[in-house]
């Protein structure tokens, strides 16, 4: 059987092109292994509807909404490699070495993410520390904050004076930033230091403290960080298709890359985290780029 699209990823711009694909009669594979970033959140915000909603069961009433379609499939398997075969179409290979194979391939493995070289930082991600503002400001407002970064902590610290003036910026060491913005932060009464951190305590996932290396703690409840983005799986790169300054994949508005028939949405697109709202818009964004592409092959051919 060759499927006319096959969506790598089922994250939310992931079953949004399915939903799509789906209402648009197209035979259409999921593969999704379950190891999506956002294992380590409690909850997701900012997606109507659905403010506060755990990420696994947003996934869990997405898939519920697709499984109403009998011509899309979804496999819990993950995908190592993708080759194209024919003129028509791709063969993708599982991890269990099952093929498949597609016409169209929709990337949406979204994104993994490196944390910064902190001792103990993973107890705190996603729990009281976090990347995304816009995401769990709401619940750290007016606390006593943690913006750590070694880049863009600039950006990062104005961000997040909006949900609290309380900030204490770390730039771990690293000097990214330049006097002016320290002297812009500290005019705001923003405390920089700039002391490589030893570690951070807390219990729980809790934060308590953030201790310097020469011993000195410093409290705080929560904050934000930046990770290392890169994307979940290399299959953009191994295909050819061309890539932003940031490292996201190129798309035009519906999803399609230079490359023939690979589409991409969601995080994968972007290199950066999007709500998940954005996400699962890109999905269907892309899902309709490619049913409209299919529509007008087929048209053309019959």
């Amino acid at each position: 059987m060759i499927y006319e699209c096959a969506i790598i990823g089922g994250g939310p711009a992931g079953l949004n092109a399915a939903l799509v694909l789906g209402r648009s009669r197209r035979r259409t594979i999921v593969f999704d292994d379950d190891h999506g970033r956002n294992l380590v959140t409690r909850e997701s915000h900012g997606f109507l509807t659905r403010d506060g909603i755990r990420p696994e069961e947003l996934k869990r009433l997405g898939r519920e909404d697709v499984a109403k379609y009998d011509c899309v499939d979804i496999e819990p398997k993950r995908i190592i490699r993708i080759n194209r075969v024919t003129e028509t179409h791709y063969e993708l290979t599982t991890a269990d070495g099952s093929v498949y194979h597609s016409i169209k391939i929709i990337i949406a493995v979204g994104l993994k993410e490196k944390l910064p070289n902190i001792p103990d930082i993973e107890k705190f991600y996603g729990t009281s520390l976090f990347s995304c503002p816009y995401c769990d400001g709401w619940e750290l407002q007016e606390q006593p904050l943690a913006v750590i970064a070694d880049k863009m902590v600039f950006d990062l610290a104005k961000k997040v004076y909006n949900w609290s003036k309380d900030l204490v910026v770390f730039t771990n060491g690293e000097g990214r930033l330049e006097e002016s913005e320290k002297s812009r932060l500290e005019a705001k009464g923003i405390i920089v230091r700039e002391e490589r951190i030893d570690g951070l305590e807390g219990k729980n996932g809790q934060l308590s403290n953030v201790r310097l290396e020469d011993g000195t703690l410093i409290e705080r409840s929560g904050g934000f960080t930046t990770p290392l983005w890169t994307h979940a799986a290399d299959f953009a790169k191994e295909l050819g298709c061309k890539q932003n300054e940031y490292g996201g994949i190129t798309t035009d508005e519906y999803g399609r890359t230079n490359v023939w028939n690979v589409y991409a949405a969601g995080d994968a697109a972007q290199i950066v985290p999007a709500q998940l709202i954005i996400a699962a818009g890109n999905g269907s964004a892309a899902a309709i780029g490619v049913n409209g592409d299919l529509t007008n092959e087929y048209f053309d051919r019959e």
